[in-house]
């Protein structure tokens, strides 16, 4: 089923990782980044892709954001094989009275053999398939503007919080 960032992240608490499983050609940054924002959290969200040597950077950043109540968005662990033990451990180690309240880590992977299972098994788990079809694909991409951008083509600032698998109902033809 598509993911609904609102009802996810009310799942979630502060030891409870929320997972995006990727599938090709979808990418859920867009949409986290309007939910960050909704939430007052865009200037409190740093991120990583991970890939060569960011492991350390990104335990750096995950172990600061748990005690002053800031958002981490890990993006690609399936590339990260090498650092995925680490990662375990890291979750594993988040005390809910001891991590700030305000803290979430997110993550984003394909399906992989190497992500850990028990880091699987304790988070909120989102699916965000690609639309079906170039239809789909142009009602759902409509459907992420807000009515400034499609009065005047110019961003108003802040996207629309359409959601990820938001229905959309077609333009009046």
């Amino acid at each position: 089923p598509a993911f609904h960032l609102a009802s996810s992240f009310q799942d979630s608490a502060n030891n409870v990782p929320l997972v995006f499983v990727l599938s090709p050609g979808a990418d859920p940054t867009d949409d986290l980044l309007r939910f960050a924002d909704e939430m007052r959290f865009s200037k409190k969200l740093d991120t990583v892709s991970l890939g060569q040597g960011q492991g350390a950077r990104a335990e750096a950043l995950v172990r600061e954001a748990t005690e002053r109540g800031t958002w981490v968005l890990l993006q690609n662990c399936h590339l990260a094989v090498s650092w995925m033990p680490s990662l375990e451990k890291l979750v594993e180690s988040f005390d809910p009275d001891k991590v700030h309240r305000d803290f979430r880590l997110w993550l984003t992977s394909m399906p992989s053999e190497q992500f850990p299972v028990l880091v699987l098994q304790n988070s909120v788990k989102m699916t965000n398939e690609p639309p079906r079809g170039i239809k789909t694909n142009i009602l759902r991409t409509y459907g992420g503007f807000d009515e400034a951008f499609i009065a005047t083509g110019e961003a108003s600032g802040v996207p629309a919080a359409s959601g990820a698998g938001a229905s959309v109902a077609a333009p009046p033809s």
